[in-house]
């Protein structure tokens, strides 16, 4: 069985979200991340997807350039995670690290500058 690491995400005034860590999907992402955590950034919002930028920077590792709905990615020319809440691909590649296992719909009302906390749980 691959390693899953459940996270939650808080997003200020909307509400909780949780989701799991996918280590086989990119294994160095994916630590680094889980060492860094808890992360908070300010949401920014580009088509269905809702992203923050992190202090970390992170190359590409299994990079990809399509995603299922619900997908967290690490965004390497952002510096930033990204959660895919509808049907919109990423506008560069991503490293695909988890998916969101409770409360996809939330990200649909994150405004700009929304505050947004990922912690492991």
């Amino acid at each position: 069985m691959w390693d899953r690491f459940r996270v939650k995400f808080t997003i200020a005034g909307v509400g909780e979200a949780f989701g799991e860590l996918v280590k086989h999907w990119a294994p160095r992402t994916v630590d680094r991340l889980l060492a860094s955590l808890p992360l908070e950034g300010r949401a920014a919002t580009w088509m269905e997807e809702v992203y923050f930028e992190i202090p970390i920077k992170i190359g590409t590792e299994k990079a990809v350039t399509e995603v299922e709905t619900g997908a967290i990615a690490y965004w390497p020319m952002g510096n930033a995670i990204c959660i895919f809440y509808g049907s919109s691909q990423p506008a560069a590649p991503v490293n695909l690290i988890g998916k969101i296992t409770e409360g996809l719909e939330l990200f649909r009302k994150v405004e700009l500058g929304t505050v947004i906390r990922m912690e492991r749980v």
